[in-house]
């Protein structure tokens, strides 16, 4: 069980560090008010325990690859096959889900699988990858869903794990919208290595110098070019991630999750998003197109909670939100997560033109 050390730990180093630090672990150890030490030892073990799923510096990714939410449909037989051949063959494929829909005979409730998928650039299209992927786990279709705007992102779940339902920020938040600044050569060599799990050993003061020296790089120059990706907007944040599994999850917060769908007229789905996106219980927000499967949905985000009855009660807040600044669902529903798999999405140009060659 996790500690209220831990917890206090896990508070911060979720989602709260966005860009990039040169010492993240200092700085998360002085929002606890805790040690440096401290803050290194409790984090080596919640992931040697399997608490924690992993430790690493996330990057923007719809600002480097394209991709999308997919959702697939395949027959109920060969889901299980479908979910292993994913989680073990596809390394653009990140989140593998298997979802239930609340409503049986609702627009799209015969999707249960469900991927987020990144596409190196230059690689390939994401539709073109989906069509390859269909022929290895026997998908008769698939609805690729990519963002519009981004209105929430950030993980945080234990401190998420008590909020009630309706606790929302007291501003809207703007819409992101995917970029896709120019990278050299040099930049691209510190996003690949910046991107990786870090090791055990690597869990000390200075987390880069390790990779900074793989690049014949000084840490200086490291940081100085991972501080410039920072400043145009392609890293994310530096997180602990959750294993969403085991003994520990509902005290984490992480017990049941549920994808919630929204359909709103056309022209209120930014607002409709920013509306949604600003009730913290809400780790992703989004506005994707090509929802026509799904009843026309355009507003998609994720909420999880200690129990399924949680999550009913922070969607049905929203909805009453919604309704109260006069926005009109024209549909809505609730897929719930039976079943996830959680990796990073690889985007690099090398690794896909090996995967082509094994898979294609």
């Amino acid at each position: 069980m996790l500690s209220e050390t831990d917890l206090r730990i896990l508070a911060v180093a979720e989602d709260t560090l966005k860009g990039f630090y040169r010492r993240p672990f200092l700085e998360i150890a002085t929002r606890c008010g805790l040690t440096e030490a401290c803050v290194l030892e409790h984090l080596r073990a919640l992931l040697a325990s399997g608490a924690v799923r992993r430790i690493r510096q996330t990057l923007l990714s719809t600002a480097l690859a394209d991709g999308a939410l997919v959702a697939w449909q395949v027959p109920e037989a060969q889901l299980e096959t479908a979910w292993e051949w994913l989680r073990q063959h596809d390394p653009f494929t990140g989140h593998v889900v298997l979802r239930s829909c609340d409503t049986p005979h609702a627009p799209g409730a015969d999707y249960r699988l469900w991927t987020t998928l990144k596409v190196p650039t230059g690689s390939n299209t994401v539709e073109g990858h989906c069509r390859l992927l269909m022929r290895h786990i026997g998908a008769t279709d698939f609805a690729p869903l990519p963002v519009v705007g981004m209105f929430a992102l950030g993980v945080g779940h234990v401190r998420r794990a008590h909020l009630k339902p309706g606790d929302k920020t007291a501003e809207l938040p703007r819409m992101q919208c995917p970029v896709r600044p120019v990278l050299s050569e040099q930049d691209w060599r510190v996003l690949l290595v910046l991107k990786e799990s870090l090791t055990p050993q690597e869990l000390v003061p200075e987390p880069w110098a390790d990779r900074a020296r793989s690049l014949g790089l000084s840490l200086d120059d490291f940081c100085a070019i991972a501080s410039s990706l920072d400043a145009r907007r392609v890293i994310g944040r530096f997180a602990v991630f959750l294993n969403h599994t085991g003994h520990s999850n509902k005290q984490s917060g992480t017990g049941a999750a549920g994808l919630f769908h929204w359909s709103v007229p056309h022209g209120m789905e930014e607002r409709a998003g920013a509306e949604c996106g600003r009730h913290i219980c809400m780790t992703h927000c989004y506005w994707r197109s090509g929802g026509e499967k799904f009843g026309g949905a355009q507003i998609m985000g994720v909420v999880h909670s200690p129990t399924w009855q949680g999550v009913l009660a922070h969607k049905a807040a929203i909805d009453a939100h919604l309704a109260a600044c006069g926005i009109p669902l024209l549909h809505t529903a609730i897929f719930r997560s039976d079943k996830a798999i959680i990796n990073p999405s690889e985007i690099d140009p090398v690794l896909y033109r090996n995967w082509l060659s094994r898979y294609a």
